[in-house]
């Protein structure tokens, strides 16, 4: 397993060690061990997600206030463009975001912390993303940031309209959004 940083250092890319021959491949998804080798994280997921989704779907920015959630996540199908946007008022990047292309073809899975708005659009025809979480759903803690919000100025690279669900076209703005601590 390799670990990149990116440029808000507690977002992280992890690559990892595929094994491949004529038959296919093999490669551990998460291994709670190597994961805190690599990156010196002592991380608990309590929950899994999965999500299906058509080119152009844009899901995010979500966030959970009272119960935030640190997230692994990972394409297993298809191609997507994720985006983490740092909340932290305390930290120096408050209000930056880092976006990262992820794909089942390369493997890749990005490691974002507690205290981030995430997001993602679909870049191929269709996508299935899975990622852990280390807090429970909790709608009545759930927020949104408008995926355009000019302030973040996220750089998104559409093809086209997004396609967005009701609650997403409704969300608010990044100077109205409630910020960790």
């Amino acid at each position: 397993m390799r670990v990149e940083p990116t440029a808000i250092a507690d977002v992280l890319v992890i690559e990892p060690e595929v094994f491949r021959d004529e038959r296919g491949f093999f490669y551990e998804s998460y291994n709670e061990a190597a994961f805190g080798r690599a990156t010196g994280l002592a991380v608990q997921f309590v929950q899994d997600n999965h999500s299906y989704s058509l080119r152009n779907v844009l899901r995010g920015l979500h966030y959970q206030v009272s119960q935030p959630q640190g997230k692994l996540i990972q394409v297993i199908a298809g191609e997507v463009f994720d985006v983490a946007v740092d909340l932290r008022r305390s930290s120096a990047t408050c209000g930056k975001w880092v976006g990262s292309k992820l794909s089942a073809a390369d493997r890749r899975a990005v490691w974002m912390p507690p205290g981030f708005a995430h997001g993602f659009v679909v870049l191929s025809a269709d996508a299935e993303v899975v990622y852990k979480v280390t807090a429970y759903w909790a709608p009545q803690h759930e927020r949104k940031i408008i995926w355009n919000d000019p302030d973040l100025d996220i750089r998104w690279p559409l093809q086209g309209a997004p396609i967005l669900s009701p609650a997403d076209r409704s969300a608010g703005s990044f100077r109205d959004a409630e910020l960790f601590t």
